[in-house]
Parts: C-alpha cells; structure tokens; sequence
C-alpha cells in the first residue's frame, strides 16, 4: 500500500511539474508575441474572426480586418496588409479599405 502511494504521488508531482513548466513557457513565449488584426491568410488567423466565424482558423479572406494572427512583438504595424488603411497590420480590429 505505502508503495502504491508513493508512486501515485510521484507521479502526480511529476505531472504538477511538467505542467507549470507548460505554463510558464507558454506564459513567456505570449510575451514575445502580440495579437496583429489584418495580415492573416484565409483560415489561418489565430482567433477573433468576427460574425460569421468561430475561432481559430475561420477567416474567409486574406488579410480580414476583424481576424488576429499572433506576431513577433513590435512587428505587427510593419507587417503588409492589403485591407488595412495604412496597409500594414493593425493592434485593433479595423473597417478594411474599399
């Protein structure tokens, strides 16, 4: 019995471990990026979609204004977009260009 416990609780330590390293990683890797509206390929946006959409993956068209790629931070107003006003992405979701 005691060795049953024993490596039962090794083995959720463990798993406790792993995952706050999980967490952590992930945590610092979000830092280093920032979420950049309009320079998405169709059905490649990270999130935010707008009506019509769910999530991740479910922009209808190139560089959606109301669609989120995540970037390398201080990129994202650099980076080209064809909808855009500025033609270059934006930090917020904006009305594309006609």
């Amino acid at each position: 019995m005691t060795t049953k416990l024993s490596a039962a609780t090794l083995v959720l330590a463990l798993g406790s471990a792993l995952s706050l390293s999980a967490l952590t990683t992930t945590a610092h890797a979000a830092d280093d990026m920032q979420k950049c509206f309009g320079v998405a390929e169709a059905g490649k946006n990270d999130c935010a979609a707008g009506a019509g959409t769910s999530c991740a993956g479910t922009s209808k068209v190139k560089d959606q204004a109301n669609a989120w790629k995540l970037v390398p931070a201080g990129t994202c107003l650099k980076t080209p977009s064809s909808t855009s006003p500025t033609g270059f992405g934006q930090e917020t979701a904006f009305t594309a260009k006609s």
